[in-house]
């Protein structure tokens, strides 16, 4: 399978691990070939391409996807060949970056170990910036110069970026479990346990939300879960995916996209399940829509944002989750989970190309080219730039004006 197939990666865990890529079919020549884009496409919005720069190697062919963070007008990016770097989000320029496997931090810097592989991407919260790792660190340095804090080793990989709330530094790991450790010292305060992770997931684990003492997250087996923020105590737990089919593949239900709230409802979508709206407070769903997605949601205003497993953009109401528009021009190039950055809505797509769509009917708007390399990572928005990065750790900052 090509390199930009491995999005869609599946994680399968009998005797041993296997990873095989792709979701429509295992044979290479039925792989769905994707659309083409219109050659004679006219923009209607002017895309301002500010800067790039690049971290490492990026995500490679580690089929992990590296979005990176922006707080207080600093961009923090890291990749799985050990870079971590800061960027000034507004000029490129880099203000300090740190190869792990070259310079070393807390006794190690061997070029043979995989403990400098950042798998999730960075979080940051005032002088910390915390991420972890491929084979189940976690790394704790000062974001303002990237100077070692602290390491924890967890049971497994860190896929997601962690969350940092209050005193506490949150890490989801591919088997299941979540941790809450002490940001001082990376000391485990709680530990959550899913249990028994499902044989087939997809590869890859969607964010974690904290927000009023709980931590919400989707699971590996189609479960939007919320947990007490103090001690990790489950408080309740609720069916997105249906579980069902023929198939392995066709029973397969993770939700391996971030969880979206807006005051107190939750917002999640599972692969072969729902788009589900749901109480914050007691885990009751409000309203389901079905809407199978790989990715992270969106919104703004009144309405949600996403892409389906067959790249097809699409926009719902939020109070009943009505279809609003759909966008199909995008089918088959694996586009990412959507952003929106003011009046559209923003995707990149598996040729580097970023493709802007009317936030109000779905209208294809402007279109750019970061590299040849796909963009997998869902892009960033922060004030009034989108930040987008593909495989190959080329990141690139837009702005939009009337064209």
């Amino acid at each position: 399978m090509k390199a930009e197939m491995m999005k869609r990666v599946l994680l399968i865990s009998l005797t041993s691990m296997l990873v095989l890529a792709g979701c429509h079919s295992f044979k290479k020549e039925n792989v769905e070939p994707p659309t083409p884009l219109s050659k004679d496409f006219k923009p209607t919005v002017q895309v301002t391409k500010l800067w790039t720069s690049r971290v490492g190697k990026g995500a490679g062919d580690s089929g992990v996807r590296l979005r990176p963070a922006v707080v207080d007008g600093v961009l923090y990016a890291n990749s799985t060949d050990g870079d971590l770097m800061a960027i000034d989000a507004n000029s490129g320029k880099t203000l300090w970056s740190k190869n792990t496997r070259v310079h070393g931090w807390f006794g190690w810097g061997d070029k043979k170990r995989k403990d400098a592989l950042y798998a999730g991407g960075p979080a940051v919260s005032r002088e910390l910036l915390a991420v972890g790792t491929l084979d189940g660190h976690v790394y704790a340095v000062n974001a303002k110069d990237g100077n070692a804090r602290w390491e924890s080793e967890l049971d497994s990989e860190v896929l997601a970026s962690p969350v940092i709330v209050g005193d506490l530094v949150i890490v989801r790991t591919q088997d299941g479990r979540v941790y809450g450790l002490d940001s001082s010292d990376g000391k485990r305060r709680w530990v959550y346990d899913q249990g028994n992770v499902p044989l087939l997931s997809l590869r890859g684990n969607g964010g974690l939300l904290a927000a009023n003492g709980v931590v919400f997250f989707g699971s590996d087996d189609g479960k939007l879960v919320a947990l007490r923020q103090d001690n990790g105590q489950k408080l309740w737990e609720q069916k997105l995916g249906s579980g069902e089919g023929r198939t392995d593949i066709d029973r397969l239900d993770d939700v391996d996209g971030s969880i979206l709230l807006d005051g107190s409802t939750l917002f999640g979508a599972a692969y072969h399940g729902s788009l589900m709206a749901v109480d914050g407070p007691s885990g009751r769903p409000l309203w389901t829509h079905p809407f199978s997605t790989f990715d992270s949601l969106a919104d703004a205003g009144t309405s949600i944002y996403g892409v389906a497993d067959d790249s097809g953009v699409w926009a719902f109401d939020k109070n009943g989750g009505a279809d609003i528009w759909k966008n199909a021009a995008l089918k088959y190039r694996w586009v990412t989970g959507p952003a929106v950055q003011g009046n559209y809505v923003v995707v990149g797509d598996m040729e580097g190309y970023i493709h802007w769509l009317q936030i109000g009917d779905g209208a294809m708007a402007g279109r750019e080219r970061l590299s040849k390399k796909a963009i997998r990572a869902q892009p960033l928005v922060a004030g009034d730039t989108v930040y987008v990065e593909d495989v190959k750790g080329r990141i690139g900052a837009y702005r939009l004006s009337a064209h």
